[in-house]
């Protein structure tokens, strides 16, 4: 199928250069017919009848399949759910936190699941600290970060696949290797730990990093809620040494947040070993918003507890006497959904396969973004957070003349270009998919540059 083909089955793309898929992908319209049809069916068969009950087991059966295949992992391992930030949720809840435990996460992670980690401290009194990994976004070592900010008593690493702000992707199978195989020897004991605060900005909330460097003594940090004129925040508190901890007798587990990653990395989740791995189908896979998914490997769902309880998790006798959880990821689902949605990502799924394999549309992705990086890169007052060329479809870059970036994003919208703002970093988030266009691409540098020499 040829890309212009490909592209009259998306009707958002009829009128305007989009740029959004790190946010939402546009729905194709075999996807739109198939939810019309789903939801039709279950009118025509009854909505609680004995039939569109057999059929609503059957379509999350093939659904799940479905992106297992994506995944390269077993059907049994994948739970639906409505988007990344439930699944996230499921595994951040589920475990059997104990005071003094503690948490990693990067400096680069949404600030809806930093929330809810801050929420985990509040409640249990763990330990929380960040690395930083948007360091690493040009030089460094991003595996060695993690590995220096380890401690004894690490329960949970907390990352993304693909970073949403940078687009930086981080090696996800060496990170689940050193927080399951940790080194003998202790973890280096001070600094490269970030203190950060949610700030409001025009509605938003974003993570904020200090002007001044990370603490450089030799203690490490941890992350403690403090209020004050209404106001919540998060700030570090001092601790000394670790020769109290307790030796570490568990692996670290990895929870990785995979909105941007699914539907544009060629994925083999358990050759990775990574734990857990939350994802959504309404971004790359240009599925319907409310699908969305989360892996549990099968060493992994052995100590995580449903946190979320409903009937399509547990199992019952004849008299509705429950009998404990399903035997696989399926019993983090809860009850109740949109099941038509089931089938619009299911073809979704499928009209990308038409297009090519996901090594194939990886590779144009890969070369888009290397196309826009490199226009966006010559021009005057713009400079791209990456000094080299994207590994993915995310390309950020800032403005060096003082111009707003919502300004900037505003103004490209009445042109019908559809980017979006970052707060932090502070910059500018354009995403190519591999059937955007070239043409599409020198439409956004022209009505970058055009307003660069307006609003001077």
């Amino acid at each position: 199928m040829t890309k212009d083909n490909h592209r009259q089955q998306f009707p958002a793309l009829a009128n305007k250069a989009y740029f959004n898929y790190g946010g939402q992908g546009p729905l194709p319209e075999p996807a739109l017919d198939a939810i019309y049809q789903a939801y039709k069916r279950v009118q025509l068969g009854g909505p609680f009848s004995g039939e569109v009950g057999a059929w609503v087991v059957q379509e999350a059966m093939l659904t799940r399949r479905a992106i297992a295949s994506e995944l390269t992992v077993p059907p049994e391992t994948i739970a639906l759910t409505e988007d990344v930030t439930v699944g996230c949720n499921i595994a951040l809840w589920g475990i059997d936190w104990k005071a003094g435990d503690h948490l990693l996460l990067s400096d680069c992670e949404h600030h809806g699941i930093v929330a809810s980690v801050m929420e985990l401290q509040r409640r249990f009194n763990i330990e929380v600290s960040v690395c930083p990994l948007a360091a690493t976004l040009n030089e460094g070592d991003p595996v060695a970060v993690i590995a220096d900010n380890l401690r004894p008593n690490t329960r949970l690493l907390v990352i993304s696949h693909i970073l949403w702000n940078t687009g930086q992707v981080l090696p996800l199978a060496e990170i689940v290797k050193v927080c399951h195989e940790p080194p003998l020897t202790p973890p280096c004991q001070g600094g490269g730990q970030e203190e950060f605060s949610l700030v409001q900005s025009e509605g938003e909330t974003d993570i904020k990093p200090p002007l001044t460097p990370p603490w450089q003594g030799g203690g490490q940090e941890e992350l403690s809620r403090v209020q004050g004129d209404g106001q919540e925040d998060l700030s570090l508190i001092k601790r000394g040494g670790q020769e109290d901890l307790p030796a570490k007798n568990y692996k670290v587990r990895v929870l990785v947040d995979a909105a941007q990653s699914v539907g544009v990395l060629p994925l083999n989740l358990i050759e990775s070993g990574v734990d857990f791995y939350a994802f959504t189908g309404h971004k790359w896979w240009c599925g319907p918003e409310g699908l969305g998914g989360l892996y549990v490997s099968a060493e992994a769902l052995a100590d995580l507890h449903p946190v979320f309880i409903g009937w399509r998790g547990i199992v019952t006798d004849a008299n509705a006497k429950v009998l404990g959880w399903k035997s696989g990821a399926q019993r983090y689902e809860i009850a109740t959904s949109a099941y038509p949605l089931y089938a619009g990502l299911r073809s979704a799924i499928a009209l990308q396969h038409e297009w090519g394999t996901i090594e194939e549309r990886y590779a144009e992705i890969c070369r888009l973004s290397k196309y826009l990086w490199e226009r966006l890169s010559e021009l005057p007052d713009v400079e791209c957070l990456r000094t080299s060329a994207p590994e993915a479809g995310l390309v950020s870059f800032r403005l060096t003349n003082g111009m707003p970036h919502k300004k900037l994003v505003d103004l490209l919208e009445k042109q019908g270009i559809m980017v979006r703002t970052i707060l932090n970093p502070d910059c500018v988030r354009a995403c190519v998919h591999y059937f955007t266009t070239e043409a599409e691409i020198d439409k956004l540098v022209e009505g970058v540059f055009s307003e660069i020499v307006r609003n001077p």
